[in-house]
């Protein structure tokens, strides 16, 4: 391998070159700055701004201490969802459970559809004002409303309305698999903040931002893979540290709002310039649901709907039309009420379970997934459940900067046996 170029241009196109021509793979390390500053005769400034080039484009990946290293551009990433072909007891997916969605046929025979054309307003009237209702306690005052087809979607969009590739964003350490893909694809840098049992951690969250991070996605409660959700006092503690960085775009991702068990606290300074405030409906009604709230102040909502442009990529009328005619009946919330209840009753079993093998876990936690925090090597354990008949996810593909050592188990569907068989299996795993 011949890196050459005298120019931070010329670097990168040669790189860029001896990558698409496979002599460089995935997973190959670049030399150091210094090292090829030195053989290039160039300053390191120059071979520094090419790698950043490189990252920025997706043809390398930064690893800190381990350098920058070739990512492979074309191979799929690793996804959330079943794996419908696999023999193991999937408890990876981070599906809800089918038997708490909500009926959309007959939703479909209540909602009375009339076409809409180009230029009409984007957001169905009834579920705007159910949203609206909703939101409000939650929300600085005078904040608009906007829909997008899901969470994931408008958080990509609302990044995309503010940031620049190459821009650095914070995220909690581990993060939602979704989170890391976007912001890969976008070209921007994830920079990791860990979380305990609070949430994520503020001081760690400055340091982030006073690096130069320009937006922030945080999660309020049921964070994923953790479970675990912002006390108030930690909430507090991350709005003043956000009040001191008034031009950081926040995004406050609380995708299993309909479901919380937890108390939502807010982040969000009362004025605060750059803020959005997005809640799903795809895990309480399924997720070909493809539609999310996003309440923010007015600059963000017009950027965007630069974004959400009408005529090219509204959220269809007839799925508006249809959660509309879900969320605002009374049997909806009785559905919902279940469905908390059952998912807690499901994580507090195998919380027990593992508790009575000697298993440490995130306890008391929320949303479909139970953490599993390990000292050893995840993928090995991971492995061996594996060969006792067990789908799990581990750390490796929820890691953000450092690694994070953990299991992530999905609760929806788990079965008082199955917590029993799978804490067993877990302790003989892990010897």
């Amino acid at each position: 391998m011949v890196i050459q170029g005298k120019t931070a241009a010329e670097i990168f196109e040669c790189v860029r070159a001896l990558a698409q021509s496979q002599t460089l793979r995935s997973g190959d390390s670049l030399p150091p700055v210094r090292d090829l500053a030195a053989q290039l005769g160039v300053a390191r400034n120059t071979v520094a701004s090419a790698y950043r080039r490189l990252v920025v484009a997706g043809i390398a990946t930064t690893h800190g201490r381990l350098g920058t290293i070739i990512r492979n551009q074309y191979e799929p990433s690793e996804q959330e969802g079943a794996q419908t072909d696999s023999p193991l007891t999937d408890l990876a997916s981070g599906n809800p459970n089918v038997a708490w969605l909500p009926d959309v046929a007959a939703a479909l025979q209540r909602t009375a559809y009339t076409p809409k054309l180009y230029g009409e307003p984007t957001v169905n009237a009834e579920l705007k004002a159910y949203i609206q209702q909703w939101m409000a306690p939650d929300c600085p005052p005078n904040f608009e409303v906007d829909l997008t087809h899901g969470a994931v979607d408008g958080i990509e969009r609302l990044l995309s309305a503010y940031l620049v590739a190459g821009d650095k964003v914070a995220v909690e350490n581990p993060c939602f698999l979704s989170s890391i893909h976007t912001l890969g694809a976008l070209g921007f840098q994830a920079a990791g903040v860990s979380v305990d049992s609070e949430g994520m951690l503020a001081d760690e969250l400055e340091a982030v931002l006073s690096k130069g991070a320009r937006a922030v996605i945080i999660t309020p409660r049921a964070h994923n893979p953790t479970g675990c959700s912002l006390s108030q006092q930690r909430a507090q503690a991350l709005s003043k540290v956000l009040a001191k960085y008034p031009n950081v775009l926040i995004i406050v991702d609380d995708h299993f709002a309909l479901l919380s068990n937890a108390t939502y606290y807010s982040v969000i300074p009362n004025d605060a310039i750059r803020w959005a405030l997005v809640r799903s409906f795809s895990k309480a009604l399924g997720p070909d649901m493809r539609v999310a709230a996003v309440a923010s102040d007015s600059a963000t909502s017009k950027a965007l709907g630069l974004r959400l442009t009408s005529g090219t990529s509204w959220v269809s009328h007839l799925l508006q039309g249809i959660v509309a005619a879900i969320v605002t009946q009374p049997q909806t919330n009785e559905l919902l009420a279940k469905a908390k209840h059952d998912y807690h009753q499901r994580r507090q079993l195998l919380e027990q379970a593992l508790h009575q093998h000697g298993i440490a876990c995130q306890m008391q936690g929320d949303g479909l997934n139970l953490w599993i925090p390990l000292q050893v090597d995840d993928q090995s354990i991971a492995l061996a459940l594996a060969r006792r008949g067990w789908l799990v996810r581990h750390g490796a593909s929820l890691a953000v900067d450092d690694a994070v050592n953990g299991l992530r188990i999905t609760i929806s569907d788990i079965t008082p046996e199955q917590c029993e068989k799978l804490a067993q299996d877990i302790k003989r795993s892990l010897g």
